[in-house]
């Protein structure tokens, strides 16, 4: 029995499960930070994604087949949830997604958990030009060095349109870094 596979036989039974989940926690919530973060942009929406994560991990363990890794199912959670925080945000605020995330790349010099400088900054505004799908592609890409194939289980999406997707996000950026 590997790692993943004791962990998750001790996540399914009664008596293990809060030890487990404690170091399910402890092992991926840095990695799951960063990837939300990358979507939603604002260090508190990030935790507040995050939590929620593990919220819907806790309570959905059970369900969990083993079709994929452990992580690439965390992972879909992760994306899925802060997907529905930036909906849920462009609902409240009557505005588009878009709207939100340029309004979050904006607070970005203002953000005390930003430490970019000016380069990476303007990556996030060439990021935050793309339509959703290609921005969750090119962060996972580019900044977590995904497979495609772990990015294929994670989106539900074929490993061909993944990495049509990146391409393109690849040429948008490098035109709006260009251009601006």
């Amino acid at each position: 029995m590997n790692n993943e596979e004791l962990l998750l036989s001790q996540l399914k039974s009664p008596p293990t499960r809060e030890k487990a989940f404690r170091e399910l926690i402890t092992l991926n919530k840095e990695r799951l930070y960063w990837h939300i973060r990358k979507i939603v942009i604002s260090h508190d929406d990030a935790d507040d994604v995050l939590q929620n994560t593990f919220i819907k991990v806790f309570r959905s363990i059970d369900k969990f087949k083993g079709d994929s890794k452990l992580f690439s199912w965390m992972y879909r959670i992760a994306t899925n949830e802060a997907i529905t925080h930036l909906n849920k945000n462009a609902k409240r605020l009557q505005t588009s997604n878009e709207d939100v995330q340029n309004q979050a790349v904006n607070n970005l010099t203002s953000d005390v958990y930003f430490d970019g400088n000016d380069i990476q900054l303007k990556l996030q505004k060439a990021i935050a030009t793309l339509p959703q799908k290609q921005q969750i592609v090119f962060n996972m890409k580019y900044f977590d060095d995904l497979k495609y194939k772990d990015m294929s289980d994670i989106l539900e999406t074929s490993e061909g349109a993944l990495k049509a997707s990146y391409h393109i996000a690849v040429k948008k950026i490098e035109a709006y870094l260009t251009g601006n």
